[in-house]
């Protein structure tokens, strides 16, 4: 639940703050959301598995991100970038909805 938690508390954190995002880290921020986003239901099924351990998140989730946006900005330096950022949303969703669907079992038995 740590990592549900932590969400929580950066969904929060961000509503009140109202960050300015600068104008060249805006094409990489959805995708790192998205990135961080796996990475917290990963940590979530990890909880209900019995399996969590907090470096391993902690890598997870600053690796996810950071390998997340290079990839968008290698497809931004090749002229691509619109593809391959569909291709890493694509590739995380799938493990999201994977990630969630393991939840789901665990939390209702089904």
């Amino acid at each position: 639940m740590i990592p549900a938690l932590g969400l929580l508390a950066g969904i929060l954190i961000g509503v009140v703050l109202q960050p300015d995002v600068p104008i060249w880290l805006q094409p990489y921020l959805p995708i790192a959301v998205i990135a961080a986003l796996d990475a917290v239901f990963g940590g979530v099924r990890a909880v209900l598995d019995g399996i969590f351990d907090d470096k391993v998140f902690v890598i997870s989730f600053l690796s996810n991100v950071i390998v997340a946006a290079l990839i968008v900005y290698l497809g931004d330096q090749l002229g691509v970038g619109a593809q391959l950022s569909t291709g890493v949303v694509v590739v995380l969703g799938v493990r999201i909805f994977s990630n969630v669907a393991s939840i789901r079992r665990h939390l209702f038995h089904a």
